[in-house]
């Protein structure tokens, strides 16, 4: 038992070293940090989210990124299920040697394809635009869409897919009604780390709003001022957590089955 104390103050120093900044940004969220009709600076109430929801611009960036990165995971799920099914269950020369160029161009830096990817959405009015964002975060995280589903997918057996076919199903028969719940631990392990990378990227969704369609990141950058209101700041910091923890309810089970099948 005496043997067990230390490694238990360890945990809780460790808890507390990564709960204490979120609980300082959960309270700085609900102080006035400035003077506000009514409110005194230093006094507790709900003014900065009264505040979030009276701002067109932050109700729009909050709009916004939900809706690029809810775009960015059905498109990455609807065309990295087939490329991961191709991948899994047919050979060709040089599949192995694609895939991994896929990866590889997963960690390219984002700021290297800036330039030609600003000029290319330009052209074809996708600057400023939440479809933008999205098309352009599907592009770095479909090779790990695929990579992920790929796994999931050669983990089944052949004569899963033999057997459905030999029953009358069709290919997208056979996904929709066998393989997709076959390998929905994947799916979600998939989709979370899609809405994961895309939530938090920065580059491209500054690159990619100039004047409009401003992400929640962007949104949160432009409040830093002369005159910062950083119990403002705090609350639409809380905002941008709250879609990650929905997304992590969500697909909870999906995930921990995921990692429990492939180890």
């Amino acid at each position: 038992m005496i043997r067990r104390i230390p490694t238990a103050l360890a945990l809780v120093a460790l808890a507390g070293f990564i709960l204490l900044p979120l609980a300082q940004t959960i309270l700085l969220s609900f102080t006035a940090t400035l003077p506000h009709d009514g409110v005194t600076e230093g006094e507790i109430s709900l003014i900065n989210y009264r505040n979030i929801f009276a701002s067109p611009a932050l109700v729009d960036s909050l709009r916004n990124s939900l809706v690029y990165v809810l775009l960015n995971v059905a498109l990455c799920l609807i065309a990295g299920l087939p490329a991961a099914y191709a991948f899994a269950r047919y050979r060709f020369v040089g599949d192995r040697h694609f895939l991994f160029l896929m990866l590889a161009f997963r960690v390219t830096p984002p700021v290297v394809l800036s330039l030609p990817i600003f000029i290319l959405f330009a052209q074809f009015g996708l600057v400023n635009s939440p479809v933008g964002i999205a098309l352009v975060h599907c592009l770095f995280n479909l090779p790990i869409a695929i990579w992920i589903l790929e796994s999931f997918i050669a983990a089944v057996p052949r004569e899963f897919d033999e057997t459905a076919f030999l029953d009358g199903h069709s290919l997208p028969g056979f996904f929709l009604r066998h393989l997709i719940p076959a390998i929905a631990p994947g799916i979600g392990v998939a989709a979370f780390f899609c809405f994961v990378f895309s939530w938090v990227e920065v580059v491209f969704a500054r690159i990619l709003t100039v004047t409009d369609g401003k992400p929640i990141t962007m949104a949160i950058n432009a409040l830093f001022t002369f005159q910062t209101d950083f119990g403002l700041v705090m609350a639409m910091t809380i905002f941008s957590l709250l879609p990650g923890l929905a997304m992590i309810w969500f697909v909870r089970n999906h995930i921990a089955r995921g990692f429990v099948i492939r180890t």
